[in-house]
């Protein structure tokens, strides 16, 4: 029966990777780029919109300590309180504009008592890789107006830290409340603010993130006809297959195979000794 030669090792072991990779496509690889282009449709919403609308105060913003979402990230937010520069942290590693840099990330302590961690901007590496010099933050009571963020998240958990080479400077490797929170033994709600210019102890303001669409949709739909064509191919190869003649299963013709030196010295001969002679 022509249906044999679907249970053929090659067969499945061909049959296997299609349809895997078919099912990664449709279900990973696919919806993950239709995730990324929903995120970004939405941070594209969220800072259009900030660009008209009046601040907001923290408290009705993000009440009861609500942790930062989709619906409230890159809004407006307006907190009065004074900062805690004893409790500073520069975060390492960073890139603004193509350079290398540190964003600074001071507590301030609201009017109510709450904690928040502001990002005051960057500031730019010294000949060894350093912290340059910065401003302090302000003293007394300031009003800022700052940007809602997420935390970063930092997959090693690492805790922020200080030695000779930060020259007993704080740093951590992300922007994140509750790693500045377990250095400083504050209780800090959960997210940041950045700091946009003209604004109370703000250095080197954050550039915005372009209001670009990106590839993600186009990616996504291109991991799905990636599947298609995954199946199609093996649909068409199997129907080669099961009419006569095959691509996959005809026999091919035997090879013919090669005389040797001895065999074709043997036939002269014998064909010499049924030459007439003249």
């Amino acid at each position: 029966m022509r249906l044999r030669f679907l249970l053929r090792p090659g067969w499945l072991a061909l049959t296997v990777v299609v349809f895997t990779f078919a099912v990664c496509c449709y279900t990973l690889l696919a919806p993950w780029q239709f995730r990324r282009d929903a995120e970004q449709s939405a941070q594209n919403n969220a800072l259009t919109a900030s660009f008209t609308a009046q601040p907001e105060p923290v408290t009705q913003l993000l009440p009861g300590g609500e942790k930062p979402d989709q619906n409230t990230e890159w809004h407006l937010a307006s907190i009065t309180g004074t900062y805690l520069p004893s409790a500073e942290v520069v975060a390492r590693l960073r890139t603004v504009q193509g350079e290398g840099a540190y964003e600074v990330l001071t507590p301030l302590r609201a009017t109510d008592g709450t904690v928040y961690l502001i990002d005051r901007g960057y500031v730019r590496l010294d000949d060894q890789s350093g912290v340059l010099p910065y401003a302090a933050a302000p003293g007394g009571q300031v009003t800022v107006v700052a940007r809602v963020r997420s935390d970063e998240v930092d997959p090693k958990h690492r805790d922020a830290f200080s030695d000779a080479s930060t020259k007993g400077k704080l740093q951590s490797y992300v922007v994140d409340s509750q790693v500045v929170a377990r250095a400083s033994g504050l209780t800090i709600r959960p997210g940041y603010f950045q700091l946009d210019q003209n604004q109370p102890g703000v250095l080197g303001a954050l550039p915005l993130p372009q209001l670009d669409s990106g590839p993600f949709f186009s990616y996504a739909l291109q991991w799905l006809a990636f599947g298609s064509m995954a199946i199609l191919g093996w649909l068409y190869f199997t129907i080669r297959e099961l009419k006569p003649g095959g691509a996959l299963t005809a026999e091919q013709p035997e090879r013919t195979r090669r005389k040797s030196v001895a065999e074709m010295l043997a036939e002269d001969e014998e064909e010499d000794e049924f030459t007439p002679t003249a």
